[in-house]
């Protein structure tokens, strides 16, 4: 697990140091939930190329790269260039983490109210690491449309000073051409993922369409009351324990780690993410209520069958060594 401190859940940039008790913890959890031996590397160091090498260097000490708390854009750049440096897994858990859970509680939530996700439209707030990576699994999912927004408003490929990511979203996204704010956008919408810290006024939350799903998953502050979310949509979900349905990357990454160790995995492929997701989803698909469309952190199935299907998917997917 390798972090510069530059991003670190609601605390933003606190350094290597600081970071350092989150990544004991996160540690814990890969031991507890996958019996994974992860060891926490937290580097005084921000600049990117520097970071590649440090941990290609550390590489062949270790079966897979958790790539933990960076802040964006370089997460996306670090990511993909010890990905294409290195033959075991790297995986950004900020990004692809949420990105599973996100998807698996989405498609519990379409289940549960009669929809396929290709019915459905979505508005994504935030275009960091876990915004873009949400509406990228959504994409490749199948979601009917999708718009991202950040402070400035919705992205387009209209929209001027995009950096590459943004532009790069831009041009996949928003089939519907909208080019105002994400207020605006969730008109009518039946999808809000909120990945930021910007806050969506209740007027907005009504405006969406009837059986709206809601998924405030910003921490420690969701960006629309869950209590005021309740009042116009049929589901929410947050990132907090203290609500239902609480969408957590502890019921991602240890399970896909374990499958990819598993293996031998070169890489975690997106059909592999996709997989984890679908997997993820089906642990609790016989037991759905909108109160409950993910499972529990602490359901014991949950590791083991996504792990399962990572290495299935692997071993299709060309990248098993074992």
């Amino acid at each position: 697990m390798v972090t510069d401190g530059t991003a670190v859940l609601g605390l933003g940039d606190i350094g290597p140091a600081a970071a350092l008790p989150v990544m004991e913890g996160k540690a814990a959890l890969f031991k507890q939930f996958a019996g994974v031996d992860a060891v926490p590397i937290c580097l005084d160091c921000t600049d990117t190329e520097e970071i590649v090498e440090t941990v290609a260097r550390l590489a062949p000490s270790f079966g897979g790269i958790n790539l933990e708390d960076i802040s964006a854009p370089r997460c996306f750049a670090i990511e993909r260039l010890l990905q294409d440096r290195l033959d075991i897994p790297v995986f950004h858990d900020d990004q692809h983490g949420t990105a599973i859970v996100a998807l698996a509680a989405l498609e519990n939530a379409a289940r549960l109210t009669g929809r396929r996700l290709g019915d459905l439209r979505a508005v994504v707030s935030g275009a960091g690491a876990a915004g873009v990576a949400v509406t990228r699994i959504l994409l490749a999912a199948g979601i009917g449309d999708i718009a991202v927004g950040d402070s400035r408003g919705i992205l387009h490929p209209g929209r001027p000073n995009l950096t590459a990511i943004k532009a790069t979203v831009a041009a996949e996204t928003n089939r519907a051409g909208f080019t105002g704010s994400i207020n605006s956008a969730l008109a009518g919408a039946d999808v809000f993922l909120g990945l930021s810290s910007g806050k969506v006024p209740e007027e907005a939350v009504a405006s969406m369409a009837s059986n709206a799903i809601v998924f405030a998953m910003a921490n420690p502050d969701p960006e629309v009351d869950p209590e005021i979310a309740h009042c116009y949509a049929r589901i929410v979900a947050t990132g907090r324990s203290d609500y239902p349905n609480q969408i957590n990357n502890v019921l991602a990454f240890p399970g896909v780690f374990r499958g990819a160790l598993d293996v031998r995995a070169s890489r975690v492929t997106e059909s592999m993410k996709l997989a984890a997701a679908d997997a993820l989803a089906a642990v609790i698909v016989d037991e759905l209520t909108e109160q409950h469309i993910i499972p529990s952190v602490f359901d014991d199935r949950v590791a083991p069958a996504v792990a399962a299907a990572v290495a299935r998917q692997a071993h299709v997917d060309g990248v098993a060594r074992r």
